[in-house]
């Protein structure tokens, strides 16, 4: 095929005429057109727009300031400029201002449907969309207690436009839960916010003779390995917490991990097990209808959720256990990028109807600074490390 004078002006930059041919092909496959190279003479004969706008062309010339070549390109010259232009997304300029007329794209390592992350993130990405006057475009990637899609995002571009909405369980626990991750929350990722979190909550069976903290442990005490406590499954906050406990009474409870946390609240009813270290958010219908027995929240203040509850602290047990969400990003991203992106999250969070919507959600707010997440997350990794390692709970 003669090669059209414009056509070879808008590739110069390319190193070889094979990596131009291939490149442009696989652009070509995509539309499902066939014939390589070929194939861009048959949409220049057509002169087919719309396949232009589907590649993304007359955006991405318009952002590099060449809104020229585009009249004088032409389809064929397009699609052969898209060759060695088009494949990544354009790369975060310095001095360039953030964001850009292009989505953001937050990662969620959880299957769509239920529990808290999924209502959290969609509700955290819409305010998003609102406040940066960018749309935020959220990406559920479950699987492996959150390491697939935290490993995803941990290999996207740090351009400001991948953003990890994430929580406790895979990035403070899952580093010592697992062996040879491939990917780290410290190594690959930048703090911008913690977003707020879930406490736990200890409940019993109502039939235990235990009403408050220190009936309940003088109870586990006398009988050791008698009480059965339920989790969400091993390495689960429910199940870290109970060894959390554990550990700072010198008790001892026998673990029973279920695959659904609804079949574990019933057979504590039932008095099939007698103990939970349940999320406020799964345990706080059945502690209004008095159907369980709250004992305290695993926090360092009241819940919003179950105010009538008091917290180990005030019962002279210091403990914290929750499920806290947080954004991070990919490891070098542009600073104005996290800087928005923590200003927008915390005015979300501030905000008094917007408050009110996270607590109803069952989320104590927190907010903060990126350096204050970084601090948290180190204590987190810390303590979450040394339950898990006395413990001896591995799930690989």
């Amino acid at each position: 095929m003669t090669s059209h004078p414009l056509e070879f002006s808008a590739v110069r930059t390319a190193t070889a005429a094979t990596l131009r041919t291939r490149l442009a092909s696989r652009y070509l496959g995509r539309l499902g057109i066939s014939g390589g190279l070929g194939g861009l003479e048959s949409i220049g004969r057509l002169c087919r727009p719309g396949l232009i706008r589907r590649l993304g062309l007359i955006r991405r010339l318009g952002s590099i300031g060449r809104p020229g070549l585009i009249r004088r390109l032409g389809p064929i010259g397009l699609l052969a400029f898209s060759a060695t232009t088009a494949l990544a997304p354009a790369a975060w300029a310095e001095g360039e201002p953030w964001p850009q007329a292009r989505p953001i794209r937050m990662i969620v390592p959880a299957n769509a449907g239920g529990g808290t992350a999924n209502p959290v993130s969609r509700f955290i990405g819409e305010e998003l969309t609102r406040a940066l006057n960018q749309r935020v475009v959220v990406e559920n990637h479950g699987g492996a207690n959150g390491n697939i899609g935290a490993a995803l995002a941990s290999k996207l571009p740090a351009d400001g436009y991948n953003v990890l909405f994430s929580w406790a369980g895979t990035l403070a626990t899952n580093i010592s839960l697992y062996r040879n991750l491939p990917w780290h929350p410290q190594r690959d990722f930048d703090p911008v916010v913690l977003i707020g979190g879930v406490p736990n909550v200890l409940v019993i069976n109502n039939d235990l003779p235990a009403t408050d903290l220190a009936a309940f442990t003088t109870f586990v005490k006398q009988y050791p390995g008698r009480l059965n406590y339920a989790s969400s499954g091993n390495g689960s906050s429910m199940h870290l917490a109970a060894e959390l406990y554990k550990q700072q009474t010198g008790t001892f409870m026998t673990h029973v991990p279920y695959n659904n946390v609804g079949q574990a609240t019933a057979d504590l009813m039932a008095n099939q097990i007698q103990v939970m270290f349940h999320l406020v958010t799964g345990a706080q219908g059945f502690i209004e209808q008095r159907q369980v027995r709250p004992i305290a929240v695993l926090s360092d203040r009241r819940s919003a959720a179950l105010p009538d509850v008091p917290t180990m602290k005030e019962l002279g047990m210091p403990m914290e256990s929750q499920t806290w969400f947080a954004l991070l990003v990919p490891k070098g991203a542009p600073a104005e990028a996290v800087r928005k992106l923590n200003e927008a999250t915390n005015r979300i969070i501030a905000d008094p109807a917007l408050r009110r919507k996270l607590v109803e959600m069952g989320v104590d707010p927190a907010g903060g600074t990126p350096q204050q997440l970084a601090s948290y997350l180190d204590e987190e990794i810390r303590k979450w490390g040394e339950v898990v390692n006395r413990a001896g709970v591995r799930v690989d």
